[in-house]
């Protein structure tokens, strides 16, 4: 299949990347680069079935292709309230534009949504059907709102439109090809365990996330977009339902880079969920998806690569 992936060069559309053309598709890389970086996609570009274009899905583009992977739009609090307003155009335009092109083409598409739709969850775990608890006047509304908005869209162009729609919910994930100053709390221990620097926990520590492995994180996108089923188009948690206080995750990353650190602890940042858990019920009826790589497994491979990457950058400063 002749397929597009828009932030195809980000840390998870990397990866998306090279599984789809490992499998022996035609890939169109889509980024701005605002967060995606060249380096992630170096070694495709050889490929012959592989083609990059540098174009923001705020504006209108005309390819004809397959299916189309809509994952464009910066993830992590720093970036994302780095300029709010264009983050809710990524989200809404964004969606617009590709859900146009999906009809024009007659393409089946995929939102990349998040689970930050759930916001403060008042339910645990977050069940698709959960509404959420969300403040739509927030720092995180940008993200959060835009990404509930472009839900809707894919709904309602499925429902008038009948265009043929997937939504996945992502929950934390992480692995190779994240940023050093991604903002988020994988990356940030990683970094600065490997640094010899305290590690920073906002609040008390005792709020929980649930870690999904990239690599687990892809399966399931793939299985869901190319499934059939009934009520395929409605929303698909993907995550692992694995729970960690942050306190936990300190002792885990400490322990996959083989070194003590200290904690220093900061106040908790305005509507940061206490907790967040998938239910994933859902992927495992419809797609036959779990995640299959443990927390620990998933530390050692990251911790390798922000080793190597750390090593490199350290080197080219210390030239300088």
């Amino acid at each position: 299949m002749r397929i597009l992936i828009t932030g195809g060069a980000g840390f998870i559309g990397s990866h998306l990347c090279e599984r789809l053309l490992n499998e022996g598709n035609e890939v169109i890389c889509l980024d701005n680069f605002f967060t995606g970086r060249k380096e992630n996609i170096f070694h495709l570009m050889d490929n012959h079935r592989f083609e990059l274009i540098r174009h923001d899905v705020t504006e209108p583009i005309f390819l004809e292709v397959d299916q189309i992977y809509n994952l464009a739009c910066p993830a992590s609090p720093v970036h994302y309230q780095y300029n709010p307003v264009k983050t809710v155009k990524t989200s809404v335009m964004g969606a617009i534009n590709m859900l146009g092109l999906a009809k024009r083409v007659k393409a089946r598409i995929f939102q990349a949504s998040t689970s930050e739709v759930y916001g403060d969850p008042e339910i645990h775990p977050q069940t698709e059907d959960y509404f959420g608890n969300v403040n739509c006047i927030g720092l995180r509304s940008c993200y959060d709102e835009g990404k509930r908005v472009a839900e809707t869209l894919f709904m309602d162009y499925h429902r008038q439109n009948n265009v043929d729609t997937r939504i996945v919910r992502i929950f934390n994930t992480y692995g190779p090809k994240m940023l050093e100053n991604d903002g988020r709390v994988v990356s940030n221990f990683i970094v600065q365990a490997l640094r010899g620097e305290d590690l920073t926990i906002y609040g008390t520590g005792e709020q929980t996330r649930s870690f999904c492995y990239v690599d687990d994180l892809v399966e399931g996108f793939i299985r869901l977009m190319n499934a059939e089923a009934d009520n395929i188009h409605l929303p698909v948690n993907i995550g692992n339902p694995g729970e960690f206080t942050m306190n936990e995750l300190a002792s885990e990353v400490a322990k996959a880079v083989g070194k003590e650190t200290k904690i220093t602890y900061l106040p908790l940042p305005q509507d940061d969920p206490k907790q967040r858990q998938p239910n994933i019920t859902r992927a495992k009826e419809l797609l036959g998806w779990s995640p299959t790589i443990s927390l620990d497994e998933g530390l050692k491979k990251t911790v390798a690569y922000f080793a190597e990457r750390i090593k490199t950058s350290d080197n080219k400063i210390a030239k300088v």
